[in-house]
């Protein structure tokens, strides 16, 4: 019989051990990508930087280094105030959703569950479309405000709902999930009818939804970037707890864990990085799928290793869909939600395949 400790560190699908620690190898890899995809980011777009001036006038932003990029004002105004908080908020956005996916699917040991289970996406359609059509003037920073608001406040209805249903004897976890699809059906019956109210506004309340990064600024980046740390290290910090919970609720509790605290833990903390990504860039879907399934495919399926790769790799890969929503159709642009449901809707097929088989072998 196998120890309890070895057993903690054997979490993933069958077919073999999986190892407990992130290995460099594929953590260079995921920086690589990263760093190669915000490199394009800054230099692909409707004006033609070189690539020596960007590179030079990045490093001339670092403490005690003086160098002359030869950019133009216009060309730095396009780099600094266009293109970096972009890339910037891309990667955020992307990281954000693909770690929050990844804790969903530890925490409901569901590899389809992604992070607007609970009634976040429709919360922050909410919030948005009554900011939209009330608030006069321009909503920039509003918007995610309220759809901040929204989406915590759909998350919190949703596990107020799931704790009373689930009073009565069902499964924690299930009626959690029920409770999520009830809040969200009856939010999006609450935006439907505001939409329908004040139709003059249904253009940019669609543009909310469809999702993007294209008004990103330095100030939304501030303004959201102290919940997207937070939760971050709260996340990471419980890879090995979801390693633990892998194999059972009573060999958590044999090992002195308490497995309801750290899934109310986790699901807190996922839901503050959702609402953070989706208050400033909409409802961009099946990043949160996507992401940690490839992740377990080819490092492993440990969430000590799941939760940092997912990070690096939605950041990359959000930060490739946008380049691709911005030059696809250039000069015009894809709104970003629809990039990722072209990559993401085959994708939540063949996961679903690949699921049904290891159920019903």
């Amino acid at each position: 019989m196998k120890a309890p400790g070895r057993a903690a560190k054997r979490s993933g699908p069958p077919g073999g051990p999986v190892p407990a620690r992130l290995r460099p190898l594929p953590l260079a890899a995921a920086l690589a990508l990263l760093a190669a995809t915000s490199a394009a980011g800054l230099l692909i777009g409707a004006a033609d930087l070189p690539a020596a001036g960007v590179l030079t006038a990045m490093l001339d932003r670092l403490p005690f280094v003086e160098l002359h990029s030869g950019l133009s004002a216009i060309e730095r105004n396009v780099l600094f105030e266009l293109r970096l908080p972009r890339v910037l908020m891309a990667a955020m956005v992307g990281g954000m959703l693909a770690m929050a996916g990844a804790g969903y699917q530890g925490v409901f040991r569901n590899p389809l569950a992604d992070p607007y289970l609970l009634g976040a996406a429709a919360g922050a359609g909410v919030g948005a479309t009554l900011v939209i059509v009330v608030t006069p003037g321009d909503p920039t920073y509003t918007v995610p405000l309220a759809a901040f608001a929204g989406a915590l406040g759909g998350v919190l209805l949703a596990y107020a709902l799931g704790n009373m249903a689930g009073s009565g004897g069902g499964s924690g976890a299930a009626v959690l999930v029920l409770a999520g699809v009830a809040v969200s059906s009856f939010l999006a019956a609450v935006q439907t009818f505001v939409q329908q109210a004040r139709t003059d506004e249904l253009q940019q309340i669609y543009a909310w939804i469809l999702g993007g990064v294209g008004s990103a600024d330095w100030r939304q980046l501030a303004m959201v970037a102290p919940y997207a740390l937070v939760s971050t290290v709260v996340l990471l910090l419980h890879g090995r707890l979801l390693d633990v919970l892998a194999v059972g609720d009573e060999e958590a509790s044999s090992l002195g864990l308490s497995a309801a605290r750290v899934r109310l833990v986790v699901l807190v903390t996922a839901s503050l990085a959702t609402a953070c990504a989706v208050a400033v860039s909409g409802l961009i879907g099946f990043v949160g799928i996507v992401v940690p399934h490839v992740v377990r495919r080819l490092a492993g399926g440990s969430y000590r290793i799941v939760l940092p790769l997912s990070l690096l790799g939605g950041a990359a890969f959000l930060g490739l869909a946008d380049l691709a929503a911005r030059s696809v159709v250039a000069p015009g642009e894809l709104p970003l939600g629809v990039v990722t449901a072209f990559v993401g809707g085959p994708f939540f097929v063949a996961v679903l395949r690949a699921t049904r088989r290891q159920v019903d072998p």
